[in-house]
C-alpha cells in the first residue's frame, strides 16, 4: 500500500518536461528495438533477464552464496558480452549507424512503386522456377546489409523480371550470389550472404536456401530462395523458411511483409499458419 502512494506521489510531481521525457525515450526504443531484433540478440536479451531476475529473487529469499555468485557473473558479463557476442554487436552498430532518418520515423516507399516491385519479382520467380534457375532475392528493410553488400557488384537499377531473369542466367557472372532490393530498386547483385547453422533446416537443402534462412536470422531482410534442383520457391523471414510456394502465395507474402501499413492482420494471420504445423494456407506446403 505504502508503495502504490510512493508511485502516486512521484505521477502528481511531474512536470510536463518529465512526460516529454518519457515520451521520447519510449519513442526512441519503438524505433531502435526493430533494428537489432534478431534471432540471436533476443535469446541474449532473455539470458540476461532471466540472470537480472534470478539475482534479484536469490537477494530477495536471502540466499547469499547464490546471490554472490550471480553478482559476480553480471559484474564480469559486460567483458564477456563484448568479447562473446561481438559479431552481433559490430552488426548492431552498423545498423543503427547506416539507418536513414526517414526509415527511422517512418517515413516508406508508397504502395504504388512497391506493388510494381512485387509484381517484377513474382514474374521473374515464376519463370526462373519453370526453368529451373536458381536465384536469391534479398529485400532489404531497416536493416540495410552494409556488410554484405560489399561483397557485391553494385547495380542500382530498376526492378525488371528481364532484369533479374539476366542476373541470375547460369553463364551470367553474378548468378552464384545474391541481389539485394533496397528502397525499390536493385542495389547490389553477386552478394555472399550469411549461411545458417540451424539444425532445423532439411540436409538435402543446399547453400542457397542456408543463405536465405542466414540472412534473415540476422537481419529483418525478407529472402526469396528459387531452387536449381527442382525450381520450389522458398521465402525466409525471421529464420522461419516456408517452400513450395505458389506465385500467388509469394506474391501475397511479399505484399504483408514489405507493404505493412496495410496488411497488419493479415500478416500476423499468414505466419500464425507457418507457425502452427496443423494449420496450411492454400498454395504453399510446410516442410
Amino acid at each position: 500500500m505504502e508503495t502504490i502512494q510512493n508511485f502516486i506521489q512521484i505521477v502528481l510531481s511531474m512536470q510536463w518536461t518529465d512526460y516529454l521525457d518519457i515520451a521520447l525515450v519510449a519513442f526512441l526504443i519503438y524505433k531502435l528495438l526493430p533494428l537489432i531484433r534478431t534471432p540471436h540478440i533476443m535469446r541474449l536479451a532473455r539470458t540476461v533477464a532471466a540472470l537480472v531476475l534470478v539475482a534479484w529473487l536469490t537477494g530477495v529469499m536471502k540466499l547469499h552464496t547464490l546471490n554472490w555468485i550471480l553478482s559476480q557473473v553480471l559484474a564480469i558479463g559486460l567483458l564477456a558480452f563484448v568479447v562473446l557476442f561481438q559479431p552481433e554487436l559490430r552488426r548492431m552498430l552498423d545498423h543503427l549507424g547506416s539507418v536513414r532518418l526517414r526509415n527511422f520515423f517512418g517515413v516508406s516507399k508508397p504502395a504504388q512503386e512497391m506493388d510494381a516491385v512485387i509484381r517484377q519479382t513474382v514474374m521473374a520467380c515464376e519463370t526462373m522456377s519453370k526453368g529451373k534457375v536458381g536465384a536469391l532475392i534479398v529485400f532489404a528493410r531497416e536493416n540495410p546489409l552494409m556488410e554484405f553488400q560489399k561483397t557485391g557488384t553494385q547495380i542500382d537499377a530498376q526492378v525488371s523480371d528481364q532484369l533479374l531473369r539476366n542476373i541470375f542466367f547460369k553463364n551470367s557472372p553474378l548468378h552464384d550470389g545474391a541481389v539485394i532490393i533496397r528502397d525499390g530498386r536493385i542495389a547490389y547483385a553477386g552478394c555472399v550472404m550469411p549461411l545458417s547453422h540451424s539444425p532445423n533446416i532439411p540436409k538435402a537443402l543446399g547453400t542457397r536456401h542456408h543463405a536465405a534462412v542466414g540472412t534473415s536470422e540476422v537481419s529483418d531482410a525478407v529472402v526469396v530462395a528459387v531452387s536449381e534442383e527442382n525450381g520450389a520457391i522458398s521465402v525466409a523471414v525471421n529464420g522461419v523458411l516456408k517452400r513450395f510456394l505458389a506465385p500467388e502465395t509469394l506474391e501475397k507474402l511479399l505484399h504483408m511483409e514489405l507493404c505493412p501499413e496495410a496488411q497488419t492482420e493479415s500478416k500476423h494471420r499468414f505466419w500464425d499458419k507457418i507457425a502452427n504445423p496443423g494449420k496450411e494456407a492454400d498454395g504453399y506446403e510446410k516442410k
